[in-house]
């Protein structure tokens, strides 16, 4: 998927939905399942690793609608203390965005891919340039030459990775960045803070039922 999906395309889906997913669905011949959404192993994850709940952030690096929704998504995990968040590099939007997504994907095997994800979400606006990318990540003090190291030799891991995160959102439905998996309910569109706590909300509410 390489061409731009409007924000008005996606929020004329709905925002909040109950979020179904089937035992096994099929998208370009890779099996979906619930546990590959919420237990990729190779999908990075920050928060309560044993949290109540689990939020899965779809995005893109080029997307300035995640961008916004990031800071007031993080600010909620940390103030609650029980979220597990799982990140799904979601490269759509720009040719540059698969460039940021590789940067931090890379930066995992080194346990350096929150600083280098949180680097490169906060570069402002859309149409990042790869030297935008690459200085933001030389800033963070990521060991450059192990990053190349591993952007080549993991080079068919990252983008099997990739391709099972197009293919989980194509499955789930979203039509656009960001997208957000919290507990049962799936929203396409970017939330205030006081939106997550909502949701949050809602999705723990649910679980009890």
């Amino acid at each position: 998927m390489t061409s731009s999906i409007s924000r008005a395309g996606f929020l004329r889906l709905a925002a909040l939905s109950l979020f179904v997913v089937p035992a096994q669905t099929r998208a370009d011949d890779n099996e979906i399942t619930r546990d590959m959404i919420l237990n990729d192993p190779d999908a990075p994850t920050a928060g309560n690793p044993n949290g109540d709940l689990t939020i899965v952030d779809f995005f893109d690096y080029n997307c300035p609608y995640c961008k916004k929704a990031a800071t007031s998504l993080e600010k909620l995990v940390k103030a609650d203390g029980n979220i597990r968040l799982v990140y799904k590099d979601w490269p759509i939007l720009h040719e540059t965005s698969i460039v940021g997504a590789r940067l931090a994907l890379a930066a995992k095997y080194q346990d350096q891919y929150l600083p280098v994800h949180h680097a490169l979400m906060d570069i402002p606006g859309y149409g990042i340039s790869q030297e935008q990318m690459l200085d933001a990540v030389r800033k963070t003090g990521v060991d450059q030459t192990r990053l190349d190291a591993d952007i080549a030799a993991h080079a068919d891991d990252i983008l099997r990775l990739i391709k099972r995160n197009l293919n989980i959102a194509e499955a789930i439905g979203l039509q656009g960045t960001p997208g957000f998996l919290v507990g049962a309910y799936k929203v396409n569109q970017a939330l205030s803070y006081e939106g997550f706590v909502r949701v949050v909300a809602d999705a723990r509410a649910r679980a009890k039922k």
